[in-house]
């Protein structure tokens, strides 16, 4: 069964940091571009981050230099560090595999940022 754990989420003070992780199973991570996507009440599902099969990484504007996606093909999890968090980043995020339809439609894990 093809599955996707996220965790790692909580509630932080803005300027603070968290690392959500992304395990995977039923498949291998060094198969697939691997996203993080976001979504807070009320709002789209919004692209957060990709990294590539060969590694190569992009990011949301806003985002760009505050998060960084890594994997480990090892343990097959994406990991998303998030640094200097704002509260404009609370939201449930979700790991999917890159191109995937509906993907913030998992359960995810929620990441709280207060002022």
């Amino acid at each position: 069964e093809v599955q996707l754990v996220e965790s790692g989420g909580g509630s932080v003070q803005a300027g603070g940091s968290l690392r959500v992780s992304c395990t995977a199973s039923g498949f291998s991570i060094a198969d697939y571009a691997m996203a993080w996507y976001r979504q807070a009440p009320g709002n789209r599902c919004d692209f957060v981050s990709l990294i590539s099969l060969g590694g190569s990484t992009s990011y949301l504007p806003s985002v760009k230099g505050r998060f960084t996606i890594s994997r480990d093909i090892g343990k097959n999890t994406v990991y998303l560090q998030m640094n200097s968090l704002e509260p404009d980043d609370t939201a449930v995020y979700h790991c999917t595999t890159w191109g995937r339809e509906a993907p913030c439609a998992g359960q995810g894990t929620q990441v709280t940022v207060s002022s």
